[in-house]
């Protein structure tokens, strides 16, 4: 390392030149890298589920899952292996594929055989749910809907068909189906006696209304210079209309369904009720996918909800019942400042051990360049700011201000002792090069053999197979000490020989 120390000293402002670029481009990395509490994890599982109402659960394994299963081992390429779970109505086959595969392509490899696959499954199966699993897609914020006055299925109408449809235009957020509320539904009560007491069944029912409550496209009338809309629209306005619809005639007197049933504008079984402060209130949780900031999702999402304010009845409350921006936000803050704190100390046992205000500003300077260095790296891999890399880089800040506490002390003692100082710098620089380099070399293999332990601490889903791609940690601190090593030495080796 000693020949790029060797040319910083015949250049010097070349390398200051280079020191105003990293600030430049490590600013900007900051304000425009993603901040998270944890680094994106690209786990390869394809999640496809099958829904067939009424079918049992024997009958979803045995007609719908094996068939499609072997479809999968045919066409798809790249699994490891296959899990399944069946239940009544509903099937989940979740495809795990080896690492480094293309998931985009898994995904349309599946998409493909499934849709070739529905010809030879029972009749009337609908084509599945195609999800793929990120480790990252994790609630980030919880909204509640609550609102004097409104119904659970007005809150649940106005989050379902207002809110979430405009939530959804925010980059990087997803919002499922919100929780709570009761879905509308337009309901026929029949009258079992009343049917049977007309001789009709309730198929009869469904079929006059099928039949009676269509929509069919008519065409064009032109007449003379105009081309006129023709519509045969059945579909009746309002929902009591429904009521009056004929079923059949006997003996010469019509039967309508309000004879022997009544529709409503009801909604079908509540399966899950939400409380807000004791009151009935609906759930709607925002979903963070890809790679885009916690911190810009859960900003645009608050942007969205103010310029919703006027479409959105007056009584309507929308609270934010847990927030993940506030702990990155806590973690982020909390790692940064033990950062300047370790700096300003740094700083100070310079000052007050060398005595020297030169070499507190030399170390006061290099240390933030270094960092920014590394940041501007990260930012070049894809990576986040987030709690590992952070860590990461604070243990290379460490060694970095060992390294250049010690050159500077090193260089100090060569100047008392008479030498020329670019031979000082040099000498300094040669006399602790090996030591650095031993020492930087042994906190490396230390941080890689804690690689095992972490490996024992992840729960068997995730088995490391999908991490160890990155390693964000390891790979910040690695990646750091190695580039702030080469910066601190350089901008040392010059500010030395412009300060001192």
């Amino acid at each position: 390392m000693m020949w790029i120390v060797r040319l910083a000293l015949r250049r010097p402002y070349t390398f200051v030149v280079f020191a105003l670029l990293i600030l430049i481009v490590g600013i900007f990395s900051i304000e425009t890298m993603p901040t998270d509490i944890f680094p994106n994890i690209d786990i390869p599982i394809v999640t496809v589920v099958w829904g067939y109402a009424g079918l049992s659960a024997e009958q979803m394994a045995q007609r719908i899952v094996s068939n499609h299963e072997r479809g999968m081992t045919t066409t798809v390429n790249d699994i490891e292996h296959i899990e399944s779970q069946s239940l009544n109505g509903v099937a989940v086959i979740k495809v795990f594929f080896q690492p480094h595969v293309n998931v985009a392509q898994a995904v349309a490899q599946i998409t493909s055989i499934s849709q070739v696959m529905l010809r030879q499954l029972p009749p009337g199966t609908t084509p599945p749910f195609i999800i793929q699993y990120n480790a990252s897609s994790v609630p980030i914020l919880l909204l509640g809907l609550s609102g004097p006055g409104m119904s659970e299925q007005q809150l649940f109408d106005t989050g379902q068909n207002t809110i979430r449809t405009q939530l959804a235009t925010v980059e990087g957020a997803q919002t499922p189906y919100p929780y709570g509320g009761k879905q509308r539904q337009i309901q026929v009560d029949i009258d079992l006696a009343a049917l049977q007491a007309k001789g009709l069944s309730p198929a009869d029912v469904v079929n006059a209304i099928n039949v009676q409550n269509i929509i069919a496209p008519s065409g064009t009338m032109k007449i003379d210079r105009f081309e006129y809309a023709i519509e045969t629209n059945s579909a009746p306005s309002v929902v009591d209309a429904l009521n009056n619809l004929p079923i059949r005639t006997v003996n010469g007197a019509v039967i309508y369904v309000r004879d022997v049933a009544h529709v409503r504008d009801g909604n079908p079984p509540q399966t899950n009720i939400v409380r807000v402060d004791g009151k009935r209130a609906i759930l709607m949780s925002i979903m963070k996918t890809g790679s885009a900031s916690t911190l810009d999702i859960i900003a645009g999402i608050h942007s969205k909800l103010d310029q919703l304010k006027d479409r959105l009845p007056p009584q309507l409350s929308v609270s934010a019942l847990n927030d993940q921006s506030i702990f990155v936000r806590g973690a982020i803050k909390g790692v940064v400042r033990e950062a300047i704190i370790a700096a300003c100390l740094t700083a100070v046992m310079i000052l007050v051990f060398l005595g020297s205000w030169r070499s507190t500003l030399i170390i006061a300077v290099s240390i933030p360049l270094a960092i920014l260095c590394s940041l501007a790296a990260l930012s070049a891999l894809n990576e986040t700011i987030n709690i590992m890399t952070l860590g990461g880089l604070a243990l290379a800040v460490g060694i970095l201000v060992d390294d250049a506490t010690v050159e500077i002390e090193n260089i100090n003692r060569n100047l008392e002792a008479g030498k020329e100082i670019e031979q000082a710098i040099l000498d300094g620089a040669a006399q602790i090069a090996t030591p650095a380099l031993v020492s930087t070399l042994d906190i490396i293999s230390n941080v890689r053999a804690q690689l095992p332990m972490i490996k024992s601490q992840l729960p068997p889903a995730l088995e490391i197979r999908p991490i160890s791609d990155q390693y964000v940690f390891v790979r910040g601190a690695i990646s750091g000490v190695v580039r702030e090593a080469i910066i601190a030495a350089c901008l040392t080796a010059v500010m030395i020989l412009i300060f001192l």
